[in-house]
């Protein structure tokens, strides 16, 4: 089956976007130097610090989506209204770094997340189910580069292939049991699935936050690239299970490898 043009032309931005992340290079935009540079100087026991309120901010968006989503109307917000509650909340982990990064990433995914379920309702999607809220939790795995990845490993499919096993499962514990029990391993193994991956951007955010100088408006202004950056991987991966209800899910990723396989695989 052939995708109509105006899907191609879709799923060929949305492979743009997934395929080539460009949060780096907006980070690297706003305070003026390599964000690699204010990685080589985070301590050990700081990452291990992001990736442990990570994992926290990831545990109360998920409460969020599956307590309030829920009962939700229809009706699509403002996406920009969203921005304006990540960009004050980062303004706030500028001013005083790590020890705030624990009461401002929590709220800022929350935000985010609510952004994430407007663009996948704008696509069709419906928040009411607990497949639809934990897609929207995925996008937090999307799009994240380090070193040390395997590149076979960071694409969008298989990056959804990693976590399928682990979505299929906490979705079955949450249609049984509803989020009663946060600790069950089905509901920690996702977490940290996902916390793994989003703790490479946050350790770049946070990175650049601690450079000198930076302050509360540096802050507000890397949140306001991270909240985009993140929209924007919604954007991709809804574009793309929207085309997948509507071609099949085996047609889509086809045509994807095949747009992607064509691809640099440098920043955009």
């Amino acid at each position: 089956m052939n995708l109509e043009a105006n899907d191609l032309a879709a799923l060929t931005e949305a492979a743009n976007t997934l395929e080539r992340p460009g949060l780096l290079v907006q980070i690297t935009n706003v305070i003026g130097a390599p964000v690699e540079f204010g990685m080589a100087r985070l301590p050990d026991a700081v990452s291990k610090r992001v990736l442990e309120v990570t994992h926290t901010a990831l545990q109360k968006a998920l409460k969020v989506a599956v307590m309030t989503m829920s009962s939700e109307s229809g009706t699509i917000r403002s996406n920009n209204m969203h921005k304006v509650f990540a960009t004050l909340s980062g303004a706030i982990g500028g001013a005083f770094g790590l020890p705030a990064l624990a009461v401002e990433l929590p709220v800022s995914t929350t935000v985010m997340l609510r952004s994430i379920a407007d663009i996948a309702r704008s696509e069709g999607e419906n928040i009411h189910d607990v497949q639809t809220q934990l897609a929207c939790l995925e996008v937090f795995a999307l799009g994240a580069r380090s070193k040390s990845d395997d590149s076979a490993e960071t694409g969008y499919y298989a990056t959804r292939a990693v976590l399928a096993q682990a979505v299929s499962a906490a979705a079955s514990f949450i249609t049984q049991n509803g989020l009663v029990e946060e600790g069950a391993p089905a509901i920690v193994r996702l977490i940290t699935k996902i916390a793994t991956r989003f703790s490479i951007p946050v350790s770049e955010k946070f990175a650049a936050q601690s450079l000198p100088a930076i302050g509360a408006a540096g802050g507000a202004a890397l949140n306001l690239v991270f909240i985009n950056h993140f929209q924007d991987m919604a954007r991709g991966h809804f574009t793309i299970r929207r085309l997948e209800r509507k071609y099949g899910a085996d047609v889509v990723e086809r045509e994807y490898q095949t747009i992607a396989a064509g691809l640099s695989t440098g920043p955009k």
